[in-house]
């Protein structure tokens, strides 16, 4: 295990391309590393090779340290770019095509943009979910991304993120494009975090409502957003609420987890290729 510990921190060590801002997914590959490296807790070893891993944890958070400070000039730039107005050109161009062949988790696009719109988490209780609610989840940046680049959304457009949490998919919507984003989140402290989130970076076409998804105005929205934030009846209620909006115009809806198969089989939607639950699918009301 020493071995092992003496490689990852001296190869962080001798990798100075990590110093690059631009070499993201490495860095944040290789502080998790350190991490692991100074968090280790040793068992039956020796004096001295506690002395060998005390000088190891020194030399991996004298490392991280390094990189952490790269990382957080970076984010540091971004947030100053999306301040401007540049948050796309800023954000948009860390996605790599083999970054979705992970369908799931979370990884450096996450890290990157978790420090860059800096959500506090909510310092109140969380009310206990109603049956058919699932628990929070972020969606993974890459597929977030992933959407925005599929859906060519525009200014006239306004997305709207059924069960939004603390606003990432509304934030970056604005952030990366024209168009205006509303994030329906029954929980109120993940509002005010999206709210507070959206003033720092003076992101003013996004908006945040605290109210039930069953109860939300739907003559807005030109492309409805759900991540699987519900289930079985609440889903089923949704679903029929906005079927009766196509009924007066058409819109679009994406989706991303287990609620794809469900919006598959609405009769009256079309997915624009073979729907997918691992992957963004977008589907267009029809008539």
């Amino acid at each position: 295990m020493l071995e092992t510990l003496n490689t990852i921190v001296c190869e962080v060590e001798r990798d100075r391309t990590l110093e690059r801002p631009e070499q993201l997914r490495e860095r944040i590959r290789a502080m998790d590393r350190l991490e692991d490296v100074m968090q280790h807790e040793p068992s039956g070893i020796t004096p001295a090779g506690l002395a060998v891993i005390a000088t190891l944890r020194r030399r991996a958070k004298e490392r991280h340290a390094t990189l952490a400070d790269v990382q957080q000039r970076l984010c540091d730039a971004i947030r100053h770019a999306i301040k401007l107005g540049a948050g796309a050109h800023a954000l948009r161009g860390w996605v790599r095509h083999d970054d979705l062949l992970q369908p799931w988790g979370y990884d450096h696009l996450d890290a990157l943009v978790g420090d860059v719109l800096a959500l506090d988490e909510p310092v109140s209780d969380i009310a206990p979910l109603d049956t058919d609610m699932v628990f929070y989840q972020p969606t993974p940046v890459r597929h977030v991304l992933d959407l925005i680049e599929r859906a060519r959304l525009t200014s006239d457009d306004v997305l709207v993120d059924l069960g939004s949490g603390m606003g990432h998919v509304p934030l970056l919507v604005s952030i990366c494009t024209d168009a205006q984003a509303i994030g329906i989140e029954r929980e109120e402290a993940y509002v005010s975090s999206a709210q507070r989130a959206a003033a720092a970076l003076r992101v003013e076409r996004a908006r945040f409502v605290a109210q039930d998804a069953r109860e939300m105005d739907t003559s807005r929205g030109t492309l409805f957003y759900l991540y699987t934030p519900f289930t079985g009846d609440i889903l089923r209620q949704v679903l029929d609420q906005l079927r009766r909006e196509a009924g007066r115009r058409p819109f679009r809806i994406a989706t991303l987890g287990p609620c794809t198969p469900t919006v598959a089989n609405e009769s009256w939607l079309r997915a624009t290729r073979e729907p997918q639950a691992d992957r963004i699918t977008l589907f267009r009301s029809i008539a």
